[in-house]
């Protein structure tokens, strides 16, 4: 393709603890180039990317660290020759430390971030690293910053206080709530149903990932959700803990000997399904192996249970339910999971159709259920694109 492009594009970067996913849009249109990296700082870093309308290419790459990979998608964007029409870099920044809309991320600004690492050492730190890695190879296209936490700024006080002595509160330390640019993209996806009873009606969404989270929504607006000050709090997930009980912090520190890196390292990466299982995050992998690996069979109860307990609690929230979502790649794509998470919520009127379940159907609920399930793929490629986009002065955005 030829690099001289009439139409700008912006790049959307959703970084991750050890993947990058990018995907270049082009104003008032979708995308053009898409990929993956995984595993960065590890053996085995893999990439996947290609343009749309092609098969991907698929390798090994070396990327010891996320500045590493952001020069491996710069590489590559240069070789197929789409990096010259890029206007700007959008981020996926997952802690916004308070803040409600996309900002340009400044020198000064990523200063001020890094003083805040704190808040999410498993993020916030790398994407600093990404977005400074791009700006110096890209020095005068803008590097916007979109924030997870923002669509969680509309939670009551009593939803955002933490029961801790209040001068902790007024230091930010708080319920701040993630996943937000996936529930802002299936929101909007909601809304593309034209029944406006489901956008001002009691809706949960379920983003089931590696991450997992549930959000409540009431008139379109987030009213709680079950991540707390940082992604580790809430649902189990892949390699997090979710909650536990804050006592277990001070045994693992004080009576197995763990230091506040080996606890960090220990919440975030050796628990969820994987420190269960013994085996595997990966929820495929545990569903082929759960009939002969009895610790397989224990991780997927546990998420399940945990995950309908997170919708029955966040139900009582909102005073009941109108519309459950399942997105994310294990909402979207594993239907024995929906299922048994779904199979004791009849009392809130939830009943599954067996066979669109199956066929991952955009509506999973049997027909005269009070409330609707349904399937909707998330986009957060998407909506950092439209962000920045916006903040750039386009009139379109990505479409």
């Amino acid at each position: 393709m030829n690099g001289e492009r009439a139409v700008p594009t912006v790049l959307a970067v959703n970084a991750g603890s050890s993947s990058v996913r990018f995907a270049l849009f082009e104003a008032g249109s979708s995308r053009l180039f898409r990929g993956k990296i995984d595993r960065i700082g590890a053996s085995g870093t893999t990439v996947e990317w290609g343009l749309v309308d092609r098969p991907p290419e698929r390798r090994e790459i070396a990327a010891t660290d996320h500045g590493a990979a952001a020069a491996a998608v710069i590489e590559r964007l240069d070789s197929a020759g789409l990096a010259a029409g890029i206007a700007g870099v959008g981020h996926r920044v997952v802690h916004g430390m308070g803040r409600t809309e996309p900002v340009q991320a400044t020198p000064e600004r990523l200063a001020e971030w890094r003083r805040f690492a704190a808040f999410d050492p498993e993020h916030l730190p790398r994407e600093i690293d990404l977005i400074e890695a791009f700006a110096a190879r890209w020095p005068q296209r803008p590097q916007i910053a979109c924030f997870d936490t923002a669509f969680h700024a509309t939670m009551p006080a009593h939803a955002v206080r933490l029961p801790i002595p209040r001068r902790y509160g007024d230091q930010g330390v708080r319920r701040y709530g993630f996943h937000g640019l996936s529930y802002a993209y299936l929101r909007e996806e909601l809304a593309r149903l034209g029944d406006p009873a489901i956008v001002r009606g009691r809706v949960i969404l379920a983003h089931l990932g590696n991450g997992a989270s549930l959000a409540a929504l009431r008139d379109g607006r987030s009213i709680d959700t079950t991540m707390g000050f940082t992604p580790a709090g809430g649902l189990v997930m892949g390699t997090r803990t979710g909650d536990i009980d804050p006592g277990l912090a001070y045994y693992l520190l004080r009576g197995a000997g763990l230091d506040s890196e080996q606890f960090q390292a220990l919440v975030n990466h050796q628990s969820g399904l994987l420190g269960i299982s013994g085996t595997s995050a990966d929820v495929r992998d545990l569903l082929a192996r759960e009939r002969s690996d009895p610790r397989a069979a224990e991780a997927l109860a546990v998420f399940c249970y945990q995950a309908r307990k997170g919708i029955g609690a966040l139900a009582a929230a909102l005073g009941g339910l109108d519309t459950l979502v399942f997105s994310g790649g294990i909402g979207e794509n594993a239907a024995p999971i929906r299922a048994r998470i779904c199979v004791d919520l009849g009392f809130l009127g939830v009943r599954i159709d067996e066979a669109r379940n199956e066929q991952h159907a955009p509506r999973i609920s049997a027909d005269q259920a009070p409330v609707a399930v349904r399937i909707v793929p998330t986009d957060e490629e998407r909506m950092i694109a439209r962000a920045t986009f916006a903040l750039l002065g386009s009139r379109d955005g990505a479409g």
